[in-house]
């Protein structure tokens, strides 16, 4: 399975620089606001490096990484929703992302206009915040507005749907996200597809210099779900080796709270609950994507549908386990290639042969 994140924040905040990054695209990244009117999309590779390893032991003919879509959108400004700037319009593109980055500026520069006049990543967050809510609670009076006559009708899965919607848009009001309501798997159920962006898992990723020192107990005390990243800087080592990037990293002696981009990486594919099974051979060894607790045939169906359908056993061993056993046939006779049927919950790593 493939899964998208959207990227938000103020103008000049850093967006385009990070999506330039991670997508090595070349894409406008001016000094001013509003370079960005039409959403940016890329395709980014998960690191992995059990891929090189299984590789090598397969002497596989090519590598396959599972992947990750940014979709970088116009910066937002306070009032957005009644028209300041270019309007809250643009969060319609990522209605369909699975989760949203949210870039805070953390850094200081007189060269770069700050829209806001100031460096405060509590108040930038606030304002992107109120305009995701705003938004959602226009989408909840749409919603409101379309099932009336249902309503009116006595229509049961109209009034079930109308008193969740009525949940969420007193919470909005309230200024609060709406996954701090809890719903009961019907209501879940009612709502299905309603795409609401403070529904989402949110990462905040504040945009620091790289000399700068951290101290992530003092910063965004609330927030439990923060990156510090030295953007511009990433960017600056973008067309090194990962060699000569190690050592360049180490020369300047990062303060060990800021991460890299494939941290941010990483715990985008952690917030989301995803996991990583492998398969290994001399054609090809690849990563695939399946949500956490899902049952062999379950990811079975990330490689083709009839995996899951005409399922009847998988063998399973961990990959680490299997770079030890040097081979395949060793691995079988120290009996670590287990068999397993349809009720078997695929963990992290498991290199999986499916039998159907």
């Amino acid at each position: 399975m493939g899964f998208s994140v959207g990227i938000v924040g103020l103008p000049n905040v850093g967006k385009s620089t990070l999506f330039k990054t991670l997508t090595k695209k070349e894409i406008d990244i001016s000094n001013y606001p509003f370079c960005t009117i039409d959403p940016n999309i890329g395709i980014v590779k998960v690191p992995d490096e059990r891929l090189q390893k299984l590789s090598d032991f397969s002497k596989s003919k090519k590598i396959i990484p599972t992947a990750i879509e940014f979709v970088d959108i116009a910066g937002l400004v306070k009032d957005a929703h009644k028209g300041e700037g270019l309007g809250n319009k643009f969060l319609s593109n990522i209605r369909e992302v699975d989760m949203i980055v949210h870039i805070v500026r953390g850094f200081e520069n007189g060269n770069i206009i700050h829209v806001g006049g100031k460096i405060d990543p509590n108040d930038d967050i606030e304002t992107i915040n109120l305009e995701l809510i705003l938004a959602d609670l226009e989408t909840i009076n749409k919603g409101l507005l379309k099932i009336q006559r249902d309503v009116r009708a006595g229509k049961k899965e109209a009034i079930e749907l109308q008193n969740v919607l009525e949940k969420y848009k007193l919470t909005l009001e309230s200024e609060k996200f709406a996954n701090t309501i809890e719903l009961s798997e019907n209501e879940k159920e009612a709502i299905k597809g309603l795409q609401l962006l403070t529904n989402k898992p949110i990462l905040y990723v504040v945009n620091v210099n790289e000399e700068q020192k951290i101290d992530k107990n003092k910063l965004l005390t609330e927030i439990e779900n923060k990156l510090f990243i030295p953007i511009k800087f990433e960017l600056d080592l973008m067309n090194l080796s990962s060699d000569e990037i190690q050592e360049f990293k180490a020369e300047t002696e990062l303060d060990k709270n800021i991460s890299s981009l494939d941290n941010l990486i990483v715990r985008c594919y952690e917030l989301l609950g995803l996991i990583t099974f492998l398969t290994t051979g001399e054609d090809e060894t690849r990563a695939w994507t399946v949500k956490e607790n899902s049952t062999a045939p379950q990811a079975g169906r990330a490689i083709h549908g009839d995996f899951e359908e005409k399922f009847i056993r998988a063998s399973v061993i961990n990959w680490q386990k299997l770079l030890n056993s040097e081979s395949w046939q060793s691995a079988v006779e120290k009996g670590l290639l287990r068999t397993e049927g349809k009720e078997y919950i695929v963990q992290d790593g498991d290199v999986i042969e499916f039998k159907i």
